[in-house]
């Protein structure tokens, strides 16, 4: 077969295909097109999830006609003044998008400079159809229709309209974060479904873009290193979501998907988030134009550093110290539906409560039995059991002030499960179990960045049966697990001998602990990099070295745990990424009375 040039309608539509993908990818280019033309204000409206129409109005510095005819023109654009695209800071430059789109739809361009008149051109499926005079306020207006309209065996591989509705909106909530200082709107079929205002604080877009509850659980990322500039904002490691769809990275403000972001992520929340639930992250890249390739992509999507490992440990450190700064926090109000959950208890006529108050506090117990109507005595037992499952015990000095500590003092124990406390701004309730579990690993950390962690010799050697490949695996990480505090020897080909554990995991279960260690080995032991490896294994020892649910504190081990939690970081969170503790405010327990 000879060679031949393609036809220009046909290398239009080969390109087309590089940019334009669907009708997300067509709005990706007309919203970027209106940031770099200065737009303070940007107004979208969609039909059909944008497969019938997509209009976009700026008020920026809009076109006249020449300019106008250039741009529809391949490979013509203003966002390159030299040669220099290395250099390049603006958000589109390669002047493909708007003939692009115009070769599979009907595109209309409306366009008025300030001080000049406005002016109209019209493509369909790219033949000029119109041109002419148009009335409008200075900027630009892009209206694109029918999107693969005349190219059937495209659009039949288009999603359904909400499918693609859903993608358009990602699109405009990845821009709107990247640009705080302009306002966005967002209209569906007539209705309005987005709108964010100008000069917003970052966070503060960031929470109204993905969740408002994220304004009160996030943390400040910022950090500088050679001439790199990263800032963000994070959610605390106990506001989290169960897919990763609500983390966004931008690169001199143009968003960008990028497994970098996806790996440095795993490394700054490792140990303070179980591994199928994802935070919600927003980070901002400010790096210099020669350090980042932008052009290694038709849409743009994707970005090439030139120092890949410099950038991952900044996103690594810049969450560790925010995260870190955090201390003991967690999310700080207690869940709705589990306030919901609290409902005033039934009364029935024939209750205690149906006696006047002052009548029934009057009764001693004898008489209670006396006067009581039958009914209600003969019922008496069945309304009391089971007990409630609380203690408390008396205090041997008087009690501290709540005012005096964070998280306030003990003030009880609950089902031999919670810790309940009294602060001075409402109740603290805090898990035991996961609180101590925070604790253990933190001290372990802290013992391995001095000489290693003391063991303990067991008084007789625990023999631990296992399948063969599990004895590999932990063989293989013998040396390491020693450093641990836990010498184990291969007795066997499917058992090992345990010497001794770590001196601070107390009274553990041994046979537990080594099975989960090979069981986590399993799971990720190739996948992870060895301080990963050394962060699980010590993760494991310290939820078996924790206090366990269901055993019972003293008031004074229960304020000791809470003074601890309040000088150790990351204690807002246990390993897995649940909270430890959690406040009722006084507003909270006004509602649940009724009060407020």
């Amino acid at each position: 077969m000879s060679i031949r040039r393609l036809p220009e309608h046909l290398v239009n539509r080969i390109a087309a295909g590089e940019v334009v993908e669907r009708p997300a990818s067509a709005l990706k280019e007309i919203v970027e097109n209106a940031l770099d033309a200065g737009a303070t204000r940007i107004a979208i409206r969609l039909s059909n999830g944008g497969l019938d129409r997509i209009e976009v109005s700026d008020d920026g510095c809009g076109m006249d006609s020449a300019d106008m005819a250039l741009a529809l023109e391949r490979h013509a654009t203003s966002k390159l003044p030299d040669d220099a695209i290395e250099n390049v800071a603006t958000l589109g430059f390669r002047g493909e998008a708007l003939p692009s789109i115009a070769s599979v739809a009907r595109l209309s361009i409306d366009s008025r400079p300030r001080g000049a008149d406005g002016w109209n051109r019209t493509v369909d499926n790219g033949q000029l159809v119109v041109e002419g005079p148009a009335a409008l306020p200075p900027g630009t207006r892009v209206i694109v229709e029918q999107l693969f309209g005349k190219v059937p065996a495209r659009r039949k591989f288009l999603r359904s309209p909400k499918a693609e509705y859903a993608a358009c909106l990602d699109i405009v909530r990845r821009l709107a974060m990247a640009h705080p200082a302009v306002a966005f709107s967002v209209e569906h079929d007539g209705r309005r479904v987005l709108g964010v205002q100008a000069d917003e604080a970052r966070e503060e877009r960031v929470a109204a873009l993905t969740d408002r509850a994220l304004a009160e659980n996030h943390v400040i990322v910022s950090l500088e290193r050679e001439g790199i500039r990263l800032s963000g904002v994070a959610s605390i490691p106990t506001y989290n979501r169960g897919v990763g769809d609500h983390q966004y990275l931008f690169v001199n403000g143009r968003p960008v998907k990028d497994r970098l972001l996806i790996g440095a992520l795993r490394g700054a929340y490792a140990d303070m988030l179980a591994r199928d639930r994802h935070p919600v992250v927003a980070l901002f890249l400010d790096v210099p134009p020669l350090e980042v390739d932008v052009n290694v992509h038709p849409a743009k999507t994707e970005v090439r550093f030139r120092d890949p490992a410099l950038i991952r440990g900044m996103i690594v450190s810049g969450l560790r110290r925010a995260l870190d700064a955090e201390g003991f926090r967690a999310v700080q109000h207690a869940d709705s539906s589990a306030l919901s959950a609290w409902k005033p208890e039934p009364v029935s006529p024939t209750s205690i409560g149906a006696m006047p108050i002052f009548e029934a506090a009057a009764l001693s117990p004898g008489s209670y039995n006396q006067f009581a109507p039958s009914s209600f005595a003969d019922r008496r037992t069945s309304f009391i059991t089971p007990p409630p499952q609380a203690r408390a015990e008396p205090a041997a000095a008087p009690a501290p002030e709540g005012n005096s500590f964070p998280l306030g003092v003990a003030r009880g124990q609950v089902a031999r499960t919670y810790i309940v406390a009294e602060a001075e701004d409402g109740l603290v309730i805090v898990d035991q179990h996961a609180a101590h579990e925070r604790l253990t690993l933190e001290r372990m950390r802290h013992a391995m960045e001095g000489q290693g962690v003391a063991s303990q010799a067991l008084l007789l050697p625990e023999v631990v049966e296992l399948d063969e490949p599990a004895c590999d695996r932990l063989e293989a990480r013998i040396a390491e697990l020693k450093d641990f505090g836990l010498d184990l020897e291969r007795f066997g080909p499917s058992a090992m001998l345990v010497r001794s554990v770590p001196a601070m995991l107390g009274q553990s279960d041994v046979q537990g602990l080594v099975t989960d260690l090979a069981d986590d080995l399993a799971a990720y032991d190739s996948a992870l990099s060895l301080k990963e490896r050394l962060d699980l294994v010590a993760a494991t020892m310290a939820c078996h070295g924790s206090v366990r649910a269901g055993r019972v504190l003293s008031v004074a081990e229960m304020n000791a745990l809470l003074r601890e939690m309040e000088v150790t970081p990351r204690s807002g969170q246990c390993n897995h990424g649940r909270p430890t503790w959690v406040k009722l405010g006084h507003g909270d327990i006004e509602k649940l009375f009724g009060r407020k």
